[in-house]
């Protein structure tokens, strides 16, 4: 397992080493120890998959405050995503900032600490996505940025074609209160 490290802090593309022979491959997708070593979280109490049945799909940004801020490892199982991630921590050097990854093998993925807005875009569909959760799902923590928002500017590879009426209508950023400081 290798992880690279991204223009974002403390986020890693994560590539699982591939043993193929005449029948296809196997890959691990998770090591405790091996996440443990490189000072990341290892604990993930949910395991979510999320269908999208067709190219352009929008999902996102959802992230979920604290006490329940969610860790993620993202990893797109079958078709290709653009999977977005922004840096809502105060104290972070990378505050503010976005980007853009293709996730479009199994054996790559995406780990996303907390105090991250996170969503993705169809562009090969369909696509399954799997999703380790470093926390349960609270209600009323969650939170959302608009997919659009003037303030961060994500380049999104195309205009969605589909996303839900929430996702679409999360009000623009406030930086002071989108995350705690400290």
């Amino acid at each position: 397992m290798r992880f690279l490290e991204t223009g974002l802090h403390g986020v890693f593309l994560v590539e699982s080493d591939l043993h193929a022979d005449e029948r296809g491959w196997f890959a691990r997708s998770y090591e405790e120890d091996t996440f443990a070593a490189h000072g990341l979280a290892t604990r993930f109490p949910h395991h979510n998959l999320s269908y999208n049945h067709s190219t352009g799909i929008l999902r996102g940004l959802h992230y979920q405050l604290p006490p329940h801020g969610e860790v993620k490892v993202v990893r797109c199982l079958t078709g290709a995503i653009y999977d977005v991630v922004v840096d809502l921590r105060p104290a972070s050097p990378t505050h503010r900032r976005w980007e853009g990854f293709v996730l479009d093998r199994p054996g790559l993925a995406l780990y996303v600490p907390e105090g991250f807005a996170h969503g993705y875009q169809v562009l090969e569909g369909p696509a399954l996505v799997s999703y380790l959760m470093g926390d349960v799902y609270e209600p009323s923590l969650q939170r959302g940025l608009r997919w659009d928002d003037p303030a961060i500017e994500i380049d999104w590879p195309m205009e969605p074609k589909m996303m839900t009426e929430r996702d679409a209508g999360y009000p623009d950023v406030d930086w002071e209160r989108a995350w705690p400081a400290g």
